[in-house]
Parts: C-alpha cells; structure tokens; sequence
C-alpha cells in the first residue's frame, strides 16, 4: 500500500438547522401567556485547518464522507435549540481544495487559514415570532434549513523552496541524501522514486531550506506518461527548480536533448513553471574521463538561456557545498510563490422545480415553502445587499411573485419564507 497519498476526493455534509417550536406560555396565575416557541439550532458546518504535522492526505483514503451535526430543535420559554458542533477536518497546509464537478479551486490552504466548506443549515423559527395584534395563537413554526453538501478535491501540493527536476535515474535521490538528513530509496534503474521526497538542507545558523526529490518526468510526462504527471503538481509550490541532467550519457541519451526535453515538458504542463528560475547540474561529472564534448555542448546551450550551470558528482560530493550555497543566494532574492487564488462561482439554482413552491395565505400572512424555495434560500446571505437582490431577482424570474400578485396578495402584507419575513411592495 502507498505510504503517499497527493489526490482524494471527499464529500462533505454539514448539518441541518434544528425545527423551531411551536409553543404556549403556561404560567400560574397568567392566562393566554401567548406564544413562546423557540428557534431551531443552526447545523454543524465543515471547517478545513491547515496542520503542519500532515504530509500527505492518507486519512482521506478510507474516510471518503464527513457529517457534521445537526442543529437541536427549539423548545418552549422561548429556548433556542442548541447549535451543531462544527467539524474541523485536518489538511496538510499545502492542500487545494477544488469543487468536484467543475474544478474551480475554492480554497488554497497554504495561507494557513481555516476555510469553511460547507455551512450548516439556519435554524427554523419558532412561533414567538409570528404573533402579531391579529394573529396571537399561530400554531405554526419552520423547519430547519439543509445544510449544504458538496463533492470536493483534495490536491496536495508540497511546499518546497527547491525542486529537483529531471529524467529518471539522473541523480536527484543521491543528491538529496548527500545535502540533507533525507534517506530516500537510491538504486540504480529507472523510477526508484515512487514519490516526492523532502528533506531540509542546512546553510547556516538560522538559514536552511526545503528540498524536494520529484519523481522523474520523462517525454510526454504533461500528457500522462510515467510517473512524473502524476507530481508535476509539486513543482508548481517551489520557488527555484534545480534541473537535473546526466552528463556523462549514462543512459544512452544526449544530456542536451534531455534538458531541452524536461523543460519542454515543464512548459507543456504549466507555462509559468519553464519561467521559474532554475539551476542546471551537470550530474556524474565523474564519469566523464577525457571525454568532456557532452559537457562543454550543455554548457554552451544552458549558458545561452542565461541559466547557472553547475558541474557536479552528488557520489563524490564534488560540487554538492556550491549547489547548496547557489541555492540559499537565489532564494533569498525570490519572493514566496503566491497562493493559488479561488475562483469558485456558485451555481445558481435552477428554476426548475418552482412550480411546486406551495403558498397559503393565513391572516395577511403568505407562507412559501418547497425543497426548490429552501435551497434557494440556503445559498443566500441575507445579511448582504447584492445577496438580497439576488434573492428577488431568482423570486421574479421563477415567477414566485406573478403567483401570489395572481392570488391576490396586496401592498404591504407580509411574506414569509423560512426564516425570512418581509413586506410585500409592488
């Protein structure tokens, strides 16, 4: 079983709001106390929290489904329900959160804070709120709205400061474990590294780095070959990539050919990783004897696209102390990758399904309510304006309000929709 887990697809389902009460004071000595039902708790949200101590999204792998708690109903005296606990689930800090169905990042984890997923549900009122002069025993109160659900992805992006980057077998393990305490498997065949390895490299007091080992991309990688699709990813979080390349030709190949190929690859998958700054290496330099036309052909061609160029032999550690100290230099002249920014748009709600809106008029009072009106209403923060006149203009369009003008509805009688009451105006 892989111990690295980088991709995990999870559905949440926050809480559903607690039932109002429908309720009448009982007192000694009181009659007609009134109505004192209370309002239903509102339901348990889902709330990511970036935690350094996690590297991978193991947990997700065999717990696919998180519920949070539903709200507590009301009671009578006017108590609320109690509200449903939130649930805070753990994501190593790099993680993006994407919505399933389209795509769209919602949230990026890597600015360290908590991002709520899915909000429970409102509480419904209880029937203290809808007594007025003509109406002082309402024998009614609201459900509960759904809390919402969604199909979400989890993509974990490391957080390195460097990448190594190249062919299979060209290094890049040996060289993590020769400038950190990393000990990733080394062996000489193709595809050792089965996945990222990190280690941190020491520079001086109170300076060092995080190293990543990707595993090796090969021609054709951005299109889904080998083993480098699948963690092209992690390039994207690091700032500097150290380019890799066999310069002895070890592998039968042409170190040029190689290192044009890896960063055709790199522009392939994500244009803006082929303009990150990068270090080439010449690895295996040890290797070469007198025969240096392969060496000096790469550094002509790494030279020319104004790259640094590094002779290096990570098994005599000939060259790793340059590597290293190049490494801090750039890095302190970079700034941070920036966050990957949401662009997640709500869906609106179809009309679809708004004819089944049922209407009863009690008393000047127009209650609305169906599963079409409740989702609706779930997806509207009433405490914004443009939100409000998103609402009436869903209303208008579904053809809400011609239905109750059609039965008769008059200027200024109130309307109530869950957990919403408002003055009809024309």
């Amino acid at each position: 079983m892989p111990s690295f887990v980088d991709k995990a697809r999870i559905r949440l389902h926050a809480g559903k709001g607690g039932d109002g009460a429908v309720a009448f004071h009982r007192e000694k000595y009181v009659a007609a106390g009134g109505p004192d039902g209370g309002d239903g708790g509102r339901g348990g949200s889902i709330v990511f929290v970036p935690d350094d101590s996690m590297t991978t999204l193991m947990d997700f792998r065999y717990k696919r489904k998180y519920i949070a708690p539903d709200g507590g109903d009301g009671q009578g005296k006017r108590c609320a329900g109690k509200d449903g606990e939130t649930l805070y689930v753990r994501v190593p800090r790099g993680t993006l959160i994407r919505d399933t169905a389209s795509g769209a990042v919602m949230h990026d984890m890597s600015d360290g804070q908590n991002f709520t997923a899915a909000k429970g549900g409102r509480g419904g009122w209880g029937n203290m709120h809808f007594a007025t002069p003509t109406r002082q025993v309402p024998r009614f109160a609201k459900p509960g709205l759904p809390g919402e659900e969604r199909d979400i992805t989890l993509e974990l992006k490391l957080l390195a400061d460097v990448g190594l980057v190249g062919f299979p077998n060209v290094g890049k393990s040996t060289i993590l474990s020769v400038v950190s305490k990393a000990h990733p498997k080394i062996a000489n065949y193709h595809f050792t590294t089965l996945y990222p390895n990190l280690g941190v490299v020491w520079v001086s007091e109170g300076s060092s780095f995080v190293l990543a080992d990707i595993p090796g991309i090969i021609e054709g990688a951005s299109e889904g070959a080998g083993l480098g699709h699948d963690f092209l990813r992690h390039v994207e979080r690091c700032r500097l990539l150290v380019h890799v390349v066999d310069a002895s030709g070890s592998e039968g190949r042409d170190p040029v050919d190689d290192y044009r190929i890896i960063n055709a690859e790199l522009q392939e998958y994500e244009p803006i990783l082929a303009q990150r700054p990068q270090i080439v290496v010449a690895n295996k330099c040890d290797m070469l004897g007198d025969d240096r036309e392969r060496l000096e052909r790469l550094r002509e061609t790494v030279e020319a696209a104004g790259y640094p160029f590094l002779e290096l032999s990570a098994v005599t550690h000939q060259g790793t102390a340059e590597l290293v100290q190049m490494c801090a230099e750039k890095l302190s002249d970079l700034p941070p990758v920036a966050p990957f920014e949401a662009d997640y748009v709500a869906p609106e709600v179809s009309p679809e399904g708004a004819e089944q809106v049922t209407i009863r008029h009690e008393d000047g009072l127009w209650q609305l309510e169906g599963d079409w009106l409740r989702r609706v209403a779930a997806s509207v923060n009433f405490s914004d304006y443009e939100s409000r006149m998103f609402f009436d203009r869903t209303l208008r369009r579904a053809g809400i309000f011609d239905r109750l003008e059609a039965m008769g509805i008059q200027d200024g009688e109130t309307v109530c929709i869950y957990d919403l009451m408002f003055d009809y105006r024309y």
